[in-house]
């Protein structure tokens, strides 16, 4: 079985962490059934400027055009992305570099039999355009906002409905967004839920004990509430409202890993709530030392508005760390029980609230990576090679029934 998957949301060597999710889902993949070949198309927005005065924008230009990982090859071809007018243009730019790319390795001897793409705007409209020149069958996984939040508009919303009945099959990181995708058009037999797992060897379990020496090897003190709040310094993770939170926490030292656009106002909030000495910004950090923090904590804050199926709470609930959660989409897929955590409102009161009640009624930290375990990546490696051995199997099918032309007639 050759698969090509195709997304933006995947990892480069300048940038290891961005769309890392989906490299998990497929090295797991790889793992579970070593007979599928997998290459990568990850294309990445083209930039002139290799300076670091440029920021973000610098990571573009510095990405290599290939790159093997984890035994995988990647390529990283450059589409365009015009300012203020590419939410609609970028899907055409897009299909081309996905087309032009995919065609190479075709030509190269890598005739693959399906191509597996990750999230429905841009790159499933994309997706959709390219595999119909190429004649391939193709499959797209919803991660969240591509379902929950893009479809507010028009004209991309029209766009997902049409990928939605030209795909071979769509699958869903959660049942909501499962059940959004029918109420957007897909055909109900034609939708997967394939929730995430969690790694539990990058993520492993921390007690009491280690939990006092990871603290005192992150120079975090001992004696204090410990809660941490992870992902992109952006609004819609609500780090301002476990900022606000901590007002009513007044022994809590709360712990923001990540970096983005908001960062500078948030560090503003802290300032003037003076909650400066119990708030540190940790920047970005990789799995490995997000596990150490995770493991040092005693709550992991997550205060989205929209989610698919937030990583975060699993990769904290593995280290036995139990979650406070908004109550959105997916969350309450992961959230079901006292062992994993407890659900809130998405207010600084209820966070509040939630975090105290926590905090006063820990569930054991074992039974907190117990409830973890349950998600492990075999059920959804094995519902990926199903889906995937089924569409194959019925496109050559369809192709083995169809007339034979005889030119001579």
């Amino acid at each position: 079985m050759k698969i090509l998957t195709v997304t933006t949301l995947f990892p480069y060597a300048n940038n290891p962490k961005h769309g890392v999710f989906i490299e998990t889902r497929l090295r797991h993949l790889k793992q579970h059934f070593p007979d599928v070949e997998i290459k990568v198309i990850a294309p990445i927005p083209w930039f002139p400027f290799r300076q670091s005065i440029f920021g973000a924008y610098a990571s573009y230009a510095n990405a290599p055009l290939h790159e093997t990982r984890f035994g995988m090859d990647v390529y990283h071809p450059r589409y365009v992305v015009v300012p203020k007018i590419g939410m609609t243009l970028t899907p055409h730019t897009l299909a081309s570099t996905i087309y032009k790319k995919a065609s190479e390795l075709i030509q190269g001897g890598f005739d693959f039999d399906l191509i597996d793409g990750h999230y429905f705007y841009p790159d499933g409209v994309a997706i959709s355009q390219a595999a119909t020149k190429l004649g391939k069958p193709f499959t797209v996984t919803a991660r969240g906002t591509d379902i929950n939040l893009i479809p507010e508009f028009t004209k991309p919303k029209k766009d997902i409905q049409a990928v939605l009945q030209h795909s071979d099959h769509n699958m869903a990181v959660c049942e909501a967004l499962r059940k959004e995708m029918i109420e957007l058009g897909a055909c109900q037999d034609a939708v997967t839920t394939l929730r995430n797992g969690v790694d539990l060897n990058l993520f492993p379990f921390v007690d009491d004990l280690q939990k006092r020496a990871l603290r005192t090897q992150l120079k975090l003190p001992q004696g204090n509430p410990i809660l941490i709040s992870v992902g992109h310094l952006i609004e819609r993770k609500g780090h301002h409202l476990v900022i606000e939170a901590l007002k009513h926490l007044p022994q809590a030292l709360l712990l923001i890993a990540g970096n983005g656009p908001e960062e500078k106002r948030l560090k503003q909030l802290v300032s003037f709530e003076h909650l400066q000495s119990r708030v540190i910004f940790l920047g970005s950090l990789s799995q490995m030392q997000l596990a150490n923090y995770y493991g040092a904590s005693d709550a992991l804050v997550l205060a989205s508005s929209r989610e698919g199926w937030a990583n975060v709470l699993l990769e904290a609930m593995a280290c036995g760390t139990p979650v406070v959660a908004t109550n959105i989409w997916g969350t309450p897929e992961v959230v079901q029980h006292h062992d994993a955590g407890v659900l809130v409102d998405r207010t600084a009161r209820s966070i509040a609230q939630g975090a105290s009640h926590l905090l006063a009624n820990p569930p054991f930290r074992y039974a907190t990576r117990r409830y973890a375990e349950q998600f492990d990546w075999f059920s959804t490696s094995k519902g990926q090679y199903e889906i995937f051995h089924s569409v194959i199997r019925s496109t050559l099918s369809q192709k083995s029934s169809e007339p034979i032309i005889d030119a001579n007639q």
